[in-house]
């Protein structure tokens, strides 16, 4: 389990070494140490740190002046802090302390029992915290398996109908074999086609089997790719599906490049549009369209995707990321889920959803570069 995070800060460095010392004697803790708010500053930009001791009486910035400081910054703002003083120990400055934010105000001398005490809360609610961290990361990970499981069943129909079609086009081959011999036609110019047409079959058979592969048993390390690729990849493991359901598709792309793993934004984009795909079906919808666009912001790649398949309501909008909440009638809950799993944790990207004016639109933020 990752260690408590300590952080001291005080100008004196035998108030360190005498707080570190007493801090270590009663728990397994990580300390670091700074000898001024700057130092402690910047530490706070580097490291986890999960609670703060600090001395008020330090020069250049108090530690009054430090914890204002650090409390209107988003990253160090809820990071709970317990001020030591030797000298502002009146009550108008502990006052002061609480009403900076912070959680304890112990002037000295520090009696280690009452020290032991306090720190022990915090230490408490990190474990505990950090347990359950750990319990939420296994059910999620139970629920991507099930949202893969699931996706694999939707798949079973395309990977059956990819393969069947070069083998029918080989038995073709194999029976104009026959009956080319049989009639004296094979000459250098026919062995020639079979032999090119035939490692083409092959071929294709190849890397149908490579890309559901990959699809099943993503790579996890992570990589810059142009997102173009993903897509391509995920509309050609669809196979026939936009013809045989009579559907639009709209793509608008550029070489955007994306940090993250291909194949788990392959899987992503084949839920989006496999969701629209139900959508199409249960509402008996025309006309059908999915529209697929991917502009640059900044340093993310926005990928929006949209279908015409009558959107949702309002209510039911924010439920549609919630694990096992599912508006099919044999739906399992876990897809879109899975989604939003993958961009948040995995991409370290951004997720939103909304009705557009005909159906669905997914916008979603992907960091171009290594985060």
């Amino acid at each position: 389990m990752d260690k408590f995070n300590i952080l001291i800060v005080d100008d004196v460095p035998e108030n360190i070494y005498s707080l570190k010392m007493m801090i270590e004697d009663s728990f397994d803790v990580r300390i670091y140490s700074a000898l001024n708010a700057q130092e402690g500053i910047e530490i706070l930009m580097k490291e986890n740190i999960d609670l703060i001791l600090t001395d008020v009486q330090m020069p250049d910035i108090d530690g009054f002046e430090f914890v204002d400081y650090i409390k209107n910054i988003e990253r160090t703002k809820d990071i709970p802090v317990i001020f030591i003083t030797g000298i502002y120990d009146k009550d108008e400055y502990k006052t002061k302390g609480y009403n900076l934010g912070a959680v304890e105000y112990i002037t000295k001398p520090i009696h280690d029992v009452l020290l032991n005490s306090k720190l022990k809360v915090y230490i408490d609610i990190f474990e505990r915290r950090k347990e359950d961290e750990k319990q939420i990361a296994e059910k999620e990970k139970v629920l991507i398996h099930q949202s893969k499981m699931a996706t694999m069943g939707e798949m079973i129909g395309v990977i059956a109908h990819q393969l069947k079609q070069p083998l029918n086009i080989l038995s073709l081959y194999c029976n104009d074999v026959k009956t080319s011999y049989e009639y004296n036609e094979i000459d250098d110019k026919f062995i020639d086609d079979f032999s090119k047409n035939t490692k083409e079959q092959i071929k294709f058979l190849s890397e149908t089997i490579d890309d559901f592969r990959n699809f099943f048993n993503p790579e996890k390390n992570k990589v810059q790719f142009e997102i173009k690729d993903a897509i391509n990849t995920s509309i050609k493991l669809l196979g026939n599906q936009f013809e045989v359901n009579e559907i639009k598709l709209n793509i608008e792309v550029s070489d955007e490049k994306v940090y993250g793993s291909e194949t788990e934004l392959e899987q992503v984009i084949l839920n989006i549009i496999n969701n629209s795909i139900d959508a199409f079906k249960e509402k008996g919808i025309k006309n059908r369209e999915i529209n697929i666009k991917v502009l640059s912001k900044q340093s993310y790649t926005i990928l929006i995707m949209e279908d015409n398949a009558g959107g949702v309501k309002i209510e039911t909008l924010e439920k549609l990321f919630d694990p096992y909440y599912t508006t099919k009638a044999n739906g399992t809950g876990t897809g879109l889920y899975m989604v939003k799993l993958v961009i948040k944790n995995s991409f370290q990207g951004d997720l939103k959803l909304s009705n557009s004016e005909l159906g669905l639109r997914y916008i979603i933020a992907l960091p171009q570069n290594k985060f």
